[in-house]
């Protein structure tokens, strides 16, 4: 790359030797999740993993995508940008275990106004995180400078996992029964969903909205609102090596409660679940009160403080909150499975 220049370029507003700095600092945060089944290293045309098949009778490739949406005007505002990546992570592995399908890999794209690398080593830091939490590698991405269509303080993030599981294994909600029970996992907040919703309710349109000291939170609101989703892989995978049979798995996010738990479930069979078995986190109580937003809307857009539903045996209940605990997941009982068409209902 020495010898890579061009002033014309330059002059355009793409700085081709800014990438080349940005790459060589977030080469050995890439290295850090690197996994068995990695191939060689940044710089090639396209990722290479190799997946371990032992074991497998019909191995299937799990891919999920997503990005961590207008979350990222509050990074901005708060020029913060080490937690966002963890989201776009998180958005993309959550999807995938739903499935029972364990993470291998990510890419992620990065498109910015202007390359600046100290910026770019900042967002990949908590890509890498996010990659580590999950127990999958970072083989790869693309960084795009975008002068005129950016603006130079701004991007844009999103990512692609790919997941392995073995198709008789994995989760679709066949093995669903009435009386089955409902575990939430916890969440740690908003999440990465809703933010275009939570920016009106809040009126968030500067910096000055974000330092706000709030008491009920025990932080500023932007830091509140910044937390990164919660990564829930080792939690499913916990549950699978213990022996507990995970019956269907629902990752919450934009459309709630509501639109996401009827995604497990099979016809015939609807996902009974008790608002009240959960504590709701008060930022979301924050966000109702001052949007004047009506309880349905809030269960229809936001997670209300449960990232994850997973459906197992009524039998296995007690064993299954001891290896979640174990894994330090927040877990509660919050409904059942029963006879019904509506696929959930909130009670």
């Amino acid at each position: 790359m020495k010898n890579s220049h061009s002033e014309s370029y330059a002059a355009a507003g793409v700085d081709v030797t800014a990438g080349y700095e940005a790459v060589s600092r977030i080469k050995p945060l890439v290295e850090s999740t690197y996994i068995p089944g990695v191939m060689g290293t940044l710089g090639g045309f396209g990722g290479l993993f190799v997946p371990d098949l032992s074991g497998m009778k019909k191995p299937v490739l799990v891919s999920g995508t997503d990005g961590v949406g207008t979350k990222l005007k509050l990074a901005f505002l708060m020029d913060k940008h080490d937690t966002v990546g963890i989201d776009c992570v998180a958005m993309c592995v959550n999807d995938i275990i739903c499935s029972g399908a364990m993470p291998l890999f990510f890419l992620d794209y990065l498109a910015v106004g202007k390359n600046k690398p100290e910026r770019i080593e900042a967002i990949v830091s908590g890509i890498t995180e996010g990659c580590l939490q999950a127990g999958c590698a970072l083989i790869g991405g693309e960084t795009a400078e975008m002068p005129g269509f950016y603006p130079e303080d701004e991007y844009d993030l999103a990512g692609f996992a790919v997941g392995l599981a073995d198709q008789e294994k994995m989760l679709d909600g066949s093995a669903l029964r009435e009386g089955d029970l409902l575990i939430g996992l916890g969440s740690s907040g908003v999440h990465s969903n809703g933010f275009s919703l939570v920016r009106k309710a809040l009126g968030i349109d500067s910096r000055k909205a974000l330092d706000i000291q709030v008491s009920e939170l025990g932080c500023t609101l932007g830091e509140a609102l910044l937390k990164p989703t919660r990564i829930y892989v080792r939690a499913i995978r916990c549950l699978l090596q213990r022996g507990v049979e995970v019956k269907a798995v629902s990752h919450i996010t934009g459309g709630g409660l509501y639109e996401n738990v009827p995604r497990m479930m099979k016809p015939g069979l609807t996902a009974q679940i008790q608002t009240s078995t959960f504590p709701v986190p008060p930022i979301f109580e924050l966000i109702q009160r001052a949007g004047d937003i009506p309880e349905r809307d809030m269960y229809n857009t936001f997670n209300m403080g449960i990232g994850l539903v997973i459906a197992i045996p009524r039998d296995q209940v007690g064993h299954a909150l001891d290896v979640l605990a174990r894994a330090e997941e927040r877990a509660y009982v919050v409904g059942a499975v029963v006879k019904g068409e509506e696929g959930v209902e909130l009670v």
